[in-house]
């Protein structure tokens, strides 16, 4: 039976790699080296594998009535718990996306009225990006990318590497949420692994299709075909977001944002970067009123028995429909009379507080209720196989459900968010999550082709040919990346690399979401506003570099021996180039000088405490002898390590 225990901090470089400390050897008769030696790794360790959680209460044969019914009543009282903590999570979500609309809402705007700009695909993509992460949402950047395709603001072909921007923009929610489990080792690399594969998967998938679009215009030419071949209805009563209704009664209560105004930014009305995103007026209606329009026009006058003709403004008051706010909105932040940016740091706050609090509470409910005979069924029944033969079609119903869950709840942000606590605590693997989060970026896509139903005519026609691009480049990343083993793997392989990573340096989740999510993407978007001739200079000498790393890698791992004996490993780079481990002491001294500094009264317990983590404890190594010329040394095992300490 494996050890459930998580291995000391010391091993996780050996999990990382996949390798193990090798035996050392020295010559007969020469005196080994002196180093630390600490307890050995447990090789048969898998920090992937789901732990077993045990039931460590009184079984229900052994109790009695009063027992039974106790335990019934805090069953009861844990599940409804549980959908409670589950209720406000999503509202945090919710809060957490108004925030960072409110925050960086208007410059999405101002990014996505650029037209010729998002002409170049690659600009397109990183605007798709950054826009997506400030509103928080795929549904809403893809909807108003579907707007300006209907206006005839933008054409088809350059919204689809903005859908593609989009897609991976809506995947930085639940690494995020990620970041709750950080306490825990394992629990958090299982966590951030589950939520990264949904990065991996379309990064990858982006890196593949955006040159073949480019190319040959594939999803352009084949939503195109399908287009034409149906006859398209207006139809305005099909779109039906349920999981608003559930949550817009508590979230309505606190701020309420009119997102149209990031709409009319994009679109190219400079009216609205006045307009606040706090909603102001909840009821409407029109009004009839006379509005006074001077005009230019020829007048005819007589002087000195002469008709002369001359120009002069005339005043007539005309009658018109406008639309008068009757009664005001009634929120929390309503009339506060702070700008949106003080209110969206303040919900953002907010937000933050719930999330990890909800987050905190949901692992500990869980870990109480998944424990024994139900954490076996649970996991069993998440995690099963079809028998047989069948086995081969389990991921793709998983794909189905994946789909259909997010369209119940209308955000494949809620939905994989919500599946990446339980990732963490080991209730779903890392490779049932991934068919999971494929499933949600099919599902996803279904906001936007019910939304385009409620336009008409030629805007019906080009709005649901972005949202059926937005869905056929889902499915084929899909192709590209299941059905076939090994590039199955891919995703599945860069997200535990991720995960590892993370667990050993718990400060690398914080620098892969700056630099995936907002670094990059406006590094390459700055360039692109440089013009083509710039983004090329600096962007293929970097991505030839990244290639060639990327499969010397591959051989060191498989085929070293097809290398020169230089580049079999990375020792001959200084280690800040191969390895975080300067970055890492670093980060750590910062942080334990922020540490003494901010505890003066107990200054002396801080730096025993800190230098008791730095330094490795000492210990004599064992040392087997054998009969041969070459004396062969091993690392200790727990009893012999026992024995000596």
């Amino acid at each position: 039976m494996k050890r459930q225990s998580p291995p000391p901090e010391y091993c996780e470089e050996h999990y990382q790699n996949g390798s193990f400390p090798p035996m050392l050897t020295t010559p007969q008769g020469e005196a080994p080296p002196a180093t630390h030696i600490h307890p050995p790794c447990d090789l048969d360790y898998d920090p992937w594998a789901l732990p077993e959680l045990q039931d460590e209460g009184v079984k229900w044969s052994e109790l009695d009535t009063r027992g039974k019914i106790r335990r019934v009543i805090i069953s009861i009282c844990k599940v409804v718990a549980l959908v409670t903590l589950l209720y406000f999570f999503v509202c945090s979500l919710d809060f957490l996306s108004s925030a960072f609309r409110l925050l960086g809402g208007k410059s999405a705007g101002r990014a996505f009225a650029e037209n010729e700009l998002l002409k170049n695909p690659i600009a397109g993509l990183m605007v798709g990006i950054l826009a997506t992460v400030l509103v928080q949402s795929s549904s809403t950047s893809t909807s108003i990318v579907v707007t300006m395709v209907a206006s005839g603001l933008l054409h088809v072909q350059p919204a689809i590497p903005i859908i593609m921007g989009a897609n991976i923009g809506t995947s930085v929610t639940n690494t995020i949420v990620s970041l709750a489990q950080v306490r825990q080792r394992d629990e958090f690399r299982r966590a951030f692994g589950g939520a990264t594969v949904h990065d991996m998967f379309n990064w990858a998938s982006v890196i593949l299709l955006l040159p073949l679009e480019v190319a040959s215009g594939y999803l352009y030419r084949l939503t195109g075909l399908i287009i034409a071949s149906f006859k398209l209805e207006q139809n305005k009563d099909l779109k039906q977001d349920i999981l608003k209704k559930v949550t817009k009664p508590f979230t309505s209560l606190i701020v309420q944002l009119d997102k149209k105004v990031i709409t009319k930014i994009a679109t190219g009305e400079q009216s609205a970067m006045n307009k606040s995103l706090i909603k102001e007026w909840c009821e409407y209606e029109d009004r009839v009123v006379l509005v006074p329009v001077t005009r230019l026009e020829n007048v005819t006058v007589y002087e000195s028995g002469m008709e002369i003709v001359r120009q002069q403004n005339t005043t007539q008051f005309i009658e018109d429909t406008v639309r008068v706010g009757v009664e005001r909105c009634k929120f929390l932040f309503n009339g506060t009379g702070l700008a949106d940016s003080a209110i969206g740091v303040m919900l953002l706050i907010v937000a933050l507080i719930i999330l990890c609090v909800c987050l905190m509470l949901i692992v500990k409910v869980l870990n109480s209720m998944f424990r024994g005979r139900v954490a076996a069924i649970v996991k069993k029944t998440i995690n099963a196989e079809f028998p047989g033969k069948c086995s081969f079609l389990t991921g793709y119903v998983t794909i189905l459900v994946g789909a259909g869950l997010t369209i119940v709840v209308q955000s494949s942000s809620i939905f994989t968010s919500a599946l990446t606590p339980l990732v963490g605590m080991g209730v779903i693997s890392l490779d049932r999550m991934y068919p999971l989060t494929l499933g949600a970026n099919i599902g996803t896509t279904a906001t936007a082709i019910l939304a385009s139903f409620a336009n008409s005519g030629i805007k019906l026609e080009k709005s649901l040919q972005v949202a059926l691009c937005h869905l056929f480049f889902n499915i084929s990343g899909i192709l590209l990346f299941y059905p076939i083993p090994f590039m199955r793997k891919i995703p599945i392989s860069l997200a535990k690399k991720l995960g590892n990573t993370t667990a050993r340096y718990r400060w690398f989740a914080l620098l892969y979401l700056t630099v995936m999510f907002f670094c990059l993407p406006a590094l390459v978007f700055a360039l692109s506003l440089a013009g083509w001739q710039v983004l090329v200079g600096f962007g293929v000498p970097i991505l030839l570099l990244i290639i060639a790393v990327v499969i010397i890698n591959i051989l060191q791992n498989k085929r070293p021996q097809w290398l020169p004996k230089k580049l079999q490993n990375w020792d001959f780079l200084p280690l800040w180039m191969h390895s975080l481990e300067p970055l890492d002491k670093l980060i750590t001294k910062l942080l334990s000088i922020c540490h003494c500094c901010s505890s003066k009264k107990d200054d002396s317990e801080d730096k025993e405490a800190i230098s008791g983590q730095q330094e490795l404890t000492p210990a004599l190594p064992i040392w087997k002898p054998l009969p041969k010329k070459e004396e062969i040394y091993s690392i200790p095992s727990d009893t012999e390590f026992e024995s000596m300490v």
